[in-house]
């Protein structure tokens, strides 16, 4: 299931969810296993990544920060970082920028001519992957986890 689904015909930019790191463990089970897909006529790209359920807090509130006009860093703490512009002004379109600085140091940068109303559909994605993949384990702080009642 896709968590961010940009393309514009010609380039793409994805999430894809793939289901949980270990489900069963409670101290993994709420990691899902994701890959980040890119494709464009001069490059095609597969990455895997994990996401924790605060990536999902944070996606939540990069959707917030883009309907308002502004660039967004998601996932700055951890790689790959992914950087969103909704408007890049050189291309004068959507820009997205891939850099994956913990292993390959690799950066790919995608410009996309997205129709109106791509915010409200990543917003739409994001509710179904957090009805299909609910966090179900609580951590307290001293590392203890036990499932959600």
């Amino acid at each position: 299931m896709e968590l961010i689904s940009l393309s514009d015909g010609e380039n793409s930019f994805l999430v894809r969810v793939l289901g949980r790191r270990s489900p069963g463990v409670p101290h993994l089970h709420d990691l899902l296993d994701a890959e980040v897909l890119v494709t464009s006529g001069f490059v095609s790209g597969r990455l895997a990544m994990a996401l924790r359920p605060s990536d999902l807090e944070s996606w939540a509130r990069a959707l917030d920060r883009l309907s308002a006009g502004q660039d967004i860093c998601w996932r700055d703490d951890h790689s790959p970082e992914i950087r969103i512009q909704p408007y890049d002004e050189e291309h004068e379109t959507v820009a997205v920028r891939v850099e994956d600085l913990g292993s390959s140091c690799v950066s790919v940068f995608v410009p996309l001519c997205l129709e109106e109303g791509w915010i409200d559909e990543q917003r739409r994605l994001l509710v179904h992957v957090r009805q299909e993949r609910p966090s179900e384990v609580l951590e307290s702080p001293w590392g203890v986890y036990e499932w959600r009642r």
